[in-house]
């Protein structure tokens, strides 16, 4: 879907047009886990809220089959499905700005998932010791946050160079995760300043990394917003298995300190 917004957005609205995208994507992850909340509170078992998400991905199939338009392919004629692959490798040691934010993806998806991840190991134990519904629905505060996803991309990716508006969300996440990590042992304010800022933060620097690499090749869009999204899910991947590891061998200050190490690093590699 992002490649499409891509290539008919625009380009005075591009920005605003994949945030809007973006916060599906996101609101996806979250929505998620306000729903196991719900539905381990309600039963015993693990097995409902697998097949909640079998059911939902297959109406999701039945629903492009119906109703996604055709759309022409981008992708030179006589290239195989082999030699695409190797083109988005290639690209990524050809193309330094895809590069530079497929990087980026990395640190802010591995944040974003490691926070959320350990956020329910902190409420679940002292002081707090929440329910799992509670905690759930924790994730509420996280999705009314990203519902402004298209207000930022208007007011800040659409007005700003992505160069300017990936550092400023890279900062504004920084400054929630330094938050969060120092005061969530002792009171909810921390973790939910953070969710807050880690939302916007990261909605913000991958709405405008998009609007800047689709600009490297408008005949690679989708090879591109590939090398993109893989990055993305590494990173996600990486935050859960680090995160849970920190978090089990020193706690949410741990895990929290890596992340604003990571941070740090990767705004000063994006000044650079």
């Amino acid at each position: 879907m992002l490649p499409i917004v891509g290539d008919y957005a625009p380009p005075h609205r591009k920005g605003s047009c994949l945030s809007i995208v973006v916060s599906g994507l996101m609101l996806g992850m979250l929505v998620a886990r306000l729903l196991s909340g719900i539905v381990s509170e309600a039963t015993s078992s693990w097995r409902p809220v697998y097949w909640f998400g079998f059911g939902v991905q297959m109406a999701l199939l039945v629903s492009l089959w119906l109703f996604m338009p055709d759309y022409p392919s981008t992708n030179p004629r006589g290239i195989n499905y082999f030699r695409m692959l190797w083109s988005i490798v290639r690209m990524l040691f050809t193309k330094p700005l895809l590069m530079q934010n497929c990087l980026t993806a990395v640190f802010i998806s591995a944040v974003f998932t490691s926070f959320w991840t350990t956020l329910t190991f902190l409420l679940a134990q002292p002081p707090y010791v929440y329910s799992s519904l509670t905690i759930g629905l924790f994730s509420l505060i996280g999705i009314v946050a990203i519902c402004g996803g298209p207000v930022y991309g208007r007011l800040i990716t659409d007005r700003f160079v992505p160069w300017f508006s990936s550092l400023l969300g890279q900062l504004v996440t920084l400054v929630g995760v330094a938050i969060g990590t120092a005061t969530g042992t002792f009171t909810v304010a921390g973790p939910v300043v953070q969710a807050i800022a880690i939302d916007i933060g990261l909605q913000t620097a991958m709405t405008a990394n998009r609007a800047a690499i689709y600009r490297i090749d408008e005949k690679a869009r989708n090879r591109v917003n590939t090398a993109y999204m893989v990055s993305a899910f590494l990173g996600q991947l990486s935050g859960t298995a680090v995160g849970n590891r920190l978090f089990a061998e020193g706690g949410w200050r741990w895990s929290g300190g890596a992340g604003s190490k990571s941070f740090v690093c990767l705004a000063c590699r994006t000044l650079r």
